[in-house]
């Protein structure tokens, strides 16, 4: 018999159908049926009649004709939503998607797999499996480690040996000893206990990268979970069924417990989950239609799932990424304000930057060189004041290798700290199957990668503080030899005077579509053939201002060419192809910095020379 799982006002209902004949709107009207029956004051309906409604699929909110028969419309299980006339702007109205659904509704199930061991996840991998890029299955070696580290709690119950967390209390109750008729029962209630966190739910991106983090952790072997119940909770993950996460409850020196415990609270079926197929229902509704059971905790599981700096770090992770992406775009949209400008590549001289060998310092310049100053795209531009009198640029220009160089330093640094975070054992207490005994200790604490993350925001900033000052260089006539804010016919036309402003709230795409549109006064005179590439870009998406427009989808659209990597795309092969004619003046440099394996990832063509 078909049964549908029908989301009205906040309610799951499972309504079975013995005739797949009946409609979509029947369905709606016995869901709403019963959901007036298990009301006291019957939902502040006096009947079914009363009600008007639409009804939509929760993977991707279709909307569903009421005279089309389930048969045709829906699958067996499928999850539906009944929106009653009225209640979308009623603040109390709870949604069955999160926010950008339309994000997710076009999930398709991975056919990948990442290994796991607990020892080698990257920085990228965890970015990737939140993305919904590859399921997750262990190493050998991850299942042999696991199964030790339960042998030695499995003993310590069989033993009745007291142990905190296992057979005792938590935190003031450490001294209470526990019956071990009670131990499965200490850990369930722990997990209702600290899920009490507050705020809107983590998006799918997030929640799947806390959870594989989790698992990774767990596979270390140092946590005491089963190997039975670590696989469960990678069924999880591989069905994408995300327990609800709210953003906000964890203060870092206890770990993630908060945010930890209802990622918990999820996996044994209970609070809220989500999934592409499902939207948001009750957990053990949404592990049923996947085929999945919730998991039975055993002794010291659920402080095995909780404890940790697994939100911290996992957010840390998509934080220093995006960081990394946006440093070396930084360099590129730079060097494309400097030509317009009509500045100098002097500042980027080998010789200057040997003599203070910072990394970053140095790939800054020599990114800069290999966009500027190759002779295998010349820059009419450059050559058209090639004999001016000017001596040197401003800071805001000559200075980028120095101000984007530290930050490069920085991102590498704190990426350096999320790498190690996030292979490592962040339990309490700690059990170490090669002694064969559990140690408590502090690993949960959230401290490194918090100060590394504070360190990131400071650095970061500064790319967008020399960006809004270079900005300013451009709409200046007095500074730029170009027309007030970039356009044409200023006073009639505003231009790029609020968009300045909005810079200074820390936008860089902005800093790329004024340094284009000042190419249009330069014409006909081209730039470089890699910053022509990304002007080229910029204006598949952006057209030039001839007069005041709406600007805030133009700099949306070139937010999302910095966001996907487009603008690095683009010139990374020039980039790279310098470096190649340069090997004894490129030396190995930061994580951040660009590296072949990117080009091969992405499946870039480095141009042959007839190419440049």
């Amino acid at each position: 018999m078909p049964r549908y799982t029908v989301h009205v006002r906040g309610e799951w209902l499972a309504v079975p159908c013995r005739d797949a004949q009946l409609t979509i709107g029947w369905l709606g009207r016995e869901a709403i049926r019963r959901y007036i029956k298990n009301k006291p004051d019957n939902g502040g309906f006096d009947s079914v009649d009363d009600v008007r409604f639409l009804m939509r699929r929760c993977k991707g909110l279709g909307l569903l004709d009421h005279e089309d028969p389930l048969e045709v419309a829906l699958e067996d299980n499928e999850f539906v939503e009944v929106v009653i006339e009225g209640d979308a702007m009623s603040p109390d109205f709870i949604p069955s998607q999160p926010e950008g659904v339309y994000l997710y509704s076009k999930y398709r199930e991975p056919e990948k797999y990442i290994a796991l061991d607990g020892e080698t996840l990257t920085t990228e991998d965890l970015v990737n499996l939140g993305k919904g890029r590859y399921k997750i299955k262990l190493t050998p070696a991850a299942e042999k480690k696991v199964q030790k580290s339960r042998e030695v709690i499995d003993s310590i119950v069989k033993e009745k040996t007291v142990v905190y967390g296992i057979t005792t209390g938590f935190g003031k109750f450490a001294r209470t000893v526990i019956p071990v008729s009670k131990l499965e029962e200490l850990q369930v209630n722990l997990v209702r206990s600290h899920s009490s966190g507050v705020g809107k739910p983590l998006i799918p991106e997030r929640c799947r990268m806390l959870l594989a983090l989790r698992i990774n952790v767990l596979a270390k072997g140092y946590s005491g979970i089963s190997l039975e119940t670590l696989k469960q909770v990678i069924e999880v993950f591989n069905a994408s069924c995300l327990p609800y996460v709210p953003e906000k409850g964890t203060v870092g020196a206890s770990g993630d417990l908060a945010p930890l415990s209802h990622l918990a609270l999820g996996l044994i079926g209970e609070g809220k989950m989500w999934s592409p197929k499902s939207g948001w229902a009750d957990a053990k509704y949404v592990l049923e239609a996947h085929g999945l059971k919730p998991v039975v905790l055993k002794p010291k599981e659920g402080l095995a799932l909780i404890n940790g700096t697994q939100m911290i770090t996992s957010l840390g992770c998509e934080a220093v990424e995006r960081a990394s992406a946006i440093s070396r775009q930084a360099d590129i949209v730079a060097a494309l304000t400097l030509e317009v400008l009509k500045g100098t590549t002097k500042a980027f001289d080998t010789d200057i930057h040997a003599v203070r060998p910072h990394r970053g310092q140095i790939e800054v310049a020599f990114r800069f060189r290999s966009l500027l100053d190759s002779d295998h795209h010349p820059s009419e531009i450059a050559e058209s004041h090639r004999f001016c009198d000017r001596v040197q640029d401003a800071y805001t220009l000559r200075c980028c290798p120095q101000v984007h160089g530290v930050v490069n330093d920085t991102i590498a640094f704190v990426k350096n700290i999320i790498t190690t975070e996030l292979n490592s054992a962040t339990d309490n207490p700690m059990v170490f199957a090669s002694r064969g005994e559990t140690v408590s200790g502090g690993n949960f604490h959230g401290e490194y990668p918090a100060k590394a993350l504070d360190y990131l925001a400071i650095g970061v900033h500064e790319l967008a503080s020399i960006s809004e000052r270079r900005i300013e260089r451009l709409c200046n006539p007095s500074l730029s030899e170009l027309p007030p804010f970039l356009v044409a016919e200023g006073g009639l036309n505003s231009g790029f005077m609020i968009a300045h402003c909005t810079a200074a709230a820390l936008v860089l795409a902005i800093e790329l579509l004024a340094a284009c549109q000042g190419i249009e006064f330069l014409r006909p005179l081209r730039t470089t053939t890699p910053l022509e590439k990304v002007y080229d870009l910029v204006r598949s998406v952006v057209r030039p201002w001839i007069k005041d427009r709406f600007m805030a989808p133009d700099i949306e659209a070139a937010h999302r060419l910095l966001v996907e990597q487009k603008v690095w795309e683009v010139a990374a092969p020039y980039i790279e192809k310098y470096r190649m004619e340069h090997i004894p003046e490129s030396r190995p440099v930061s994580p951040t910095a660009f590296s072949l394996e990117f080009l091969h990832k992405k499946s870039i063509k480095i141009p042959e020379s007839e190419d440049l």
